[in-house]
């Protein structure tokens, strides 16, 4: 099966954050527990707005304020009415399934059927370390608690057996739920191997889309789409998250998210041994095959369409937070990307 138009339906449109720790007016850091409290005042905007989904990320350093999605998440429930509320993404590798489904099974009540998980590895190894893993188990720890956790889902008993954790016999996991099964996405960086994966659990795609130019993912989508087919799955829906910024020019949006960029993109890169990162990365990034939707309302809404017609994509979450980007920044472009993005991106898929 090819990737398909999504000019037909209605493509939703969600915001991510990961609480990364952010500056007041005079450039200094705020405290983590000001970010989180912002971070509700940003998910309740981004329902305000008219977005469809409200995701945050899982962290355990120094630079993002968020390590337990779900109380965060659990706040924003009782705060909002309409918006879906999930992980972006859950590190599935260091925690353990069943405690994973009892958190967002708990959410999933208290937000009357909003929960999402998007499982993944994540982009950094602190977990692990943190909770007693061992990195040389990285492949067995996420395939078996994927294995797990697709079973677990439907909120049903369960029997099960592996090498990382003790063996499950017909066990009821509490609370139940109220639906027919708990939301559950696989979050993947690009490899065949983790597509193929999530084809075989039956387990719908969020394609991180973080670098590059995102039609190198066209392939991934119809390897998907074929290994849903040749397992005898039905077929799935297929989401994609990118980083960006809304602004009122595309001028604003670089100027804006430069000095945030650079701060964040060079300490990654002394922790990994990337060379200083430049303007012209950023600029290219923003350039229109490049993965971030950063710009004006009209720019980032005309990539938006483009990509999620050739990917054939359901829906698309854009990672607002930027390094230390300031609140206010993110508040405006959480407003623009609701209000202003969202129904020209609907106009232009319909045209």
């Amino acid at each position: 099966m090819s990737t398909q138009s999504t000019g037909s339906t209605k493509l939703e449109i969600g915001v991510e954050t990961f609480g990364d720790i952010t500056v007041d007016a005079k450039d200094k850091l705020l405290p983590h527990g000001q970010v989180l409290r912002n971070v509700v005042a940003e998910g309740r905007l981004a329902e305000a707005s008219g977005l469809d989904f409200f995701g945050v990320g899982e962290h355990h350093r120094d630079d993002f304020a968020i390590s337990a999605p779900e109380v965060v998440l659990g706040a924003l429930s009782q705060v909002t009415e309409r918006i879906r509320l999930g992980s972006a993404v859950t590190v599935l590798s260091s925690d353990d399934p069943v405690r994973v489904y009892e958190r967002f099974a708990t959410l999933d009540g208290l937000s009357g059927g909003r929960a999402e998980i998007i499982a993944g590895r994540g982009s950094f190894v602190e977990s692990f370390p943190l909770f007693g893993y061992n990195l040389t188990d990285y492949e067995t720890l996420f395939e078996e608690k994927l294995e797990l956790l697709a079973r677990l889902r439907h909120g049903e008993p369960v029997s099960w057996s592996g090498q990382t954790r003790t063996a499950l016999e017909e066990q009821q996991v509490y609370p139940l739920l109220e639906s027919s099964e708990l939301r559950t996405w696989v979050g993947v960086g690009g490899s065949p191997e983790s597509v193929i994966r999530a084809a075989r659990h039956g387990l719908p795609l969020f394609l991180a889309i973080i670098g590059g130019q995102p039609a190198a993912f066209e392939p991934l989508v119809n390897l998907y789409h074929k290994a849903l087919d040749s397992f005898g799955k039905p077929d799935q829906p297929v989401a994609a998250h990118f980083h960006g910024l809304v602004a009122d020019s595309d001028e604003e949006a670089l100027e804006l998210l430069w000095p945030h960029y650079q701060r964040a993109m060079n300490r990654l890169g002394a922790e990994r041994g990337w060379p200083p990162v430049s303007k012209m990365r950023l600029q290219a990034a923003m350039g229109p095959d490049g993965a971030m939707l950063a710009g004006s309302p009209d720019t980032v809404a005309q990539k938006i369409a483009r990509f999620a017609q050739m990917l054939g994509l359901s829906r698309v979450d854009m990672k607002y937070s930027n390094g230390t980007l300031p609140h206010e920044v993110m508040m405006h472009s959480i407003e623009l990307l609701g209000t202003v993005v969202k129904p020209r991106v609907h106009e232009l898929l319909a045209q």
